[in-house]
């Protein structure tokens, strides 16, 4: 006598159009997919990918995290699309760009968010003499 529950099947979302937030330190490259909001579609990071200390923080990093990240959203969500958003001063920008531009998602915009400092921080006690 078990009720059989009506469970909707989940509806797979849509998104056209959307962001891609590179964030490339020296030491890692983190590339997300989001939609025009900012929620978090796919993610995907040069250590996620298979790579170890130093190799993390180089180009070719960002370029197979990137893929990973793209084919995600391409399959996932139909993106087609996206405005970039990069982070950061490491080696993988333009090779997490470029990879993108590979799988038939249109490069929209690229704008450079990095954090400066204002003002920076304080400076060190005067030496005794």
């Amino acid at each position: 006598m078990a009720d059989a529950k009506s469970t909707k099947k989940k509806q797979r979302r849509s998104v056209p159009a959307g962001q891609l937030h590179i964030q490339a330190t020296f030491n890692n490259t983190i590339v997300t997919f989001s939609d025009k909001k900012g929620n978090v579609l796919t993610a995907s990071s040069a250590g996620a990918c298979g790579f170890r200390g130093s190799k993390k923080g180089t180009a070719y990093a960002s370029q197979v995290a990137a893929e990973k990240a793209a084919e995600a959203a391409k399959t996932q969500y139909g993106l087609k699309s996206v405005d970039v958003f990069v982070k950061g001063v490491g080696l993988g920008r333009d090779a997490a760009i470029r990879a993108v531009g590979a799988f038939d998602i249109s490069v929209e915009s690229i704008k450079d968010v990095t954090g400066v400092p204002h003002g920076g921080v304080r400076p060190r006690k005067a030496r005794r003499a």
